[in-house]
């Protein structure tokens, strides 16, 4: 039995003897804190807005430590209301609801019937056993001292809305209540707000008396909370009472109850901090962190195919395929960037395992927002992570598949007519009708990427299949597999260069020529046009350049091509002509414009000039000879 044990079973009245022999050596100040610790359990609530809600930490070896939320619910909160005279728990509370804690992380997997004295006469995995990291810190919180029922400090409400979450902003001073002026009022303060009420996060924090005026004090006014803080009066501000504000100027909040639809603005119970946002499907968009009740963005400092790596395994979306940086799925709105310089290994099971810089500490702003491709990906008509090269058309020719930014062989080692039809059919090319081996279509260069592949006939990709791990093998080039299908089966519009590689995002449509045409973009699942204000011939040459379509001839303005429909996805262009991509120059915004389509630009390039093949690569198709 631990030292800790045995003071846990010893009576009130032992204790109390036990604090006064301690009280003796020590001096009063130190014996004052033993007995805090003794009569609480050895367990204290931090971070919270009152002394009966937050972060559970319980004392031992000398130092206060987390609890970590695997397991943790009501029954355990129960324990620890109880320990501290708190009352019945009314929530048990989950990653770190209050913000992460510090230094050890003392118990895990605690399993408590809710009639236990203390914390550490429940059933766990040992002091110290644990496999949690401080974002899983666990809370709880208290019906006793309430903010309705002691407003020692400052206290806070919602008042006026439609719901307990949402309202104008009061807090609780001097025996009275009054109201927070909107100067530099934000989001990052209404998320405060929410959480200090057990409100989720923050969908909006609306100005100008949004909810209406208030009456009597104006109590804060120049806030400016980083987000994490664990009550309104934590953040900086002019002081209570210093204003020079109105009650027109009245700051609100609206938070998302538990009522309304988390998928976009909670994580799940179990699910992983992170998701990709503004993709055309889950397994591919910006990237977005959880922390301390918020989703944030992550920086494209050092950001690289290794980090990318991380997130697609840790999202069960397979492997990363590329790691485009600059907003390449647009921009995060009203959320903070939460981490940077990241230098993932690639093994790691989450990106918070990574090194980086603290969290919420960056200089970046939101159109360096990192993004992720992963081989899970499947765009709408573009193709999968997997290509044809060397045969005489889009549908014949050695089998090559995308993997950690590179482009890698399959070895011919199990190779048939099934794993061929699993080809044939993501390319939309018909049915297999050969398998042909031993680098039929010529040896590949780089990495041979899969091995043994051993398909249904009815997967998606070949990555759906059987066989070894990406890049374990035994094989040469001399063993690169092929396929010969029969045929595209989609009716392809004529005359347009499609692109989805990860690094090119632009195609030509109604041109002559593969390389001229009516210039669209891909930004949120569809494609869209380039408005021709202040297109010249440098924009022009990073299209050219970015479709491996050789030197810009001309830029057009005017819809030379026709008009397009559906959205205008860029405006505003500003190329030097150096640039690899065209989302890569200064613009608008994606979808900012005051554009119609009779402005939609175009080009006219010399023609191929290596790089990305039009007619040869799955992932560009085309109508020239041999194409599609």
């Amino acid at each position: 039995m631990t030292f800790s044990t045995l003071i846990m079973n010893l009576t009130p009245k032992r204790k109390w003897y036990l604090a006064f022999v301690i009280a003796v050596v020590c001096s009063n100040e130190g014996a004052s804190r033993v007995l805090d610790r003794l009569s609480s359990g050895g367990v204290r609530l931090v971070d919270g807005p009152y002394n009966c809600s937050g972060r559970v930490e319980v004392y031992y070896a000398g130092q206060w430590g987390t609890v970590c939320d695997d397991n943790w619910d009501l029954l355990d909160a129960k324990v620890v209301c109880r320990a501290l005279g708190c009352g019945a728990a009314q929530k048990a509370l989950h990653q770190a609801h209050f913000g992460w804690g510090k230094g050890e992380i003392w118990l895990d997997d605690v399993e408590c019937s809710g009639n236990e004295e203390s914390l550490l006469s429940c059933s766990s995995d040992g002091l110290g056993s644990h496999n949690c990291v401080h974002f899983e810190d666990a809370g709880v919180i208290c019906e006793g001292q309430s903010p309705s029922e002691s407003h020692s400090g400052l206290a806070v409400r919602l008042v006026d809305g439609p719901n307990h979450c949402s309202g104008r902003v009061e807090v609780y001073h001097d025996g009275s209540w009054g109201t927070v002026c909107d100067d530099n009022w934000g989001f990052l303060d209404a998320q405060v707000v929410c959480r200090e009420l057990s409100c989720g996060p923050a969908t909006e924090a609306p100005q100008q008396a949004h909810f209406g005026e208030g009456s009597g004090s104006i109590l804060l006014d120049d806030v400016a909370c980083m987000g994490s803080e664990g009550s309104l009066l934590e953040c900086n501000s002019g002081g209570i009472g210093n204003h020079n504000c109105g009650h027109d100027e009245d700051a609100s909040v609206t938070c998302m109850t538990e009522q309304e639809d988390p998928d976009r603005n909670m994580v799940p119970d179990d699910g992983p901090l992170i998701r990709l946002v503004d993709g055309p499907n889950q397994c591919s968009g910006r990237v977005e962190v959880y922390y301390a009740g918020q989703w944030g963005t992550v920086c494209d400092d050092d950001w690289d195919v290794s980090d990318a790596d991380v997130v697609c395994r840790q999202l069960s979306c397979g492997w990363a395929m590329d790691a485009p940086g600059q907003a390449w799925f647009g921009m995060g709105v009203g959320i903070p960037i939460l981490l940077d310089n990241i230098a993932c290994v690639g093994t790691e099971g989450t990106l918070f395992d990574c090194p980086s810089e603290a969290i919420g500490q960056h200089n970046c702003m939101h159109p360096e927002d990192a993004s992720v491709v992963c081989s899970d990906y499947l765009p709408i008509k573009a193709g999968p992570s997997i290509r044809l090269a060397g045969g005489s058309n889009n549908c014949s020719g050695r089998v090559e598949v995308f993997h950690s930014g590179q482009w890698g062989t399959v070895c011919d080692d199990d190779w048939d007519l099934r794993d061929a039809q699993v080809v044939c059919q993501a390319l939309s090319c018909g049915m297999a009708q050969e398998a042909p081996g031993r680098a039929c279509f010529g040896q590949g260069s780089g990495p041979i990427t899969l091995d043994d592949v051993s398909c249904e006939g009815t997967e998606r990709s070949l990555q759906d299949c059987s066989g070894s791990e990406p890049g374990v093998h035994n094989c040469d080039h001399n063993e690169d597999a092929g396929v010969i299908c029969a045929g595209p089966t989609e009716n392809i519009q004529q005359n347009s260069t499609w692109t989805y590689d990860g690094t090119s995002r632009v195609r030509l449509v109604n041109g002559t020529d593969n390389c001229s045409g009516r210039v669209e973009v891909f930004h949120s699942g569809q494609w869209g046009t380039v408005c021709d204000d202040w297109w010249d011939l440098r924009d022009a040459q990073v299209v050219c350049r970015e479709l491996g379509c050789g030197e810009a001839q001309e830029a057009f303005r005017s819809a030379e091509f026709g008009e397009g429909s559906g959205s205008i996805s860029l405006d505003d262009l500003a190329c030097s002509g150096s640039e690899d991509s065209l989302l890569q120059c200064p613009h608008s915004g994606l979808g900012n414009h005051n554009c119609v389509h009779y402005e939609d630009a175009g080009v006219t390039c010399t023609g191929p000039s290596g790089g990305i093949q039009p007619f040869n690569s799955s992932w560009t198709q085309g109508s020239g000879s041999g194409g599609f």
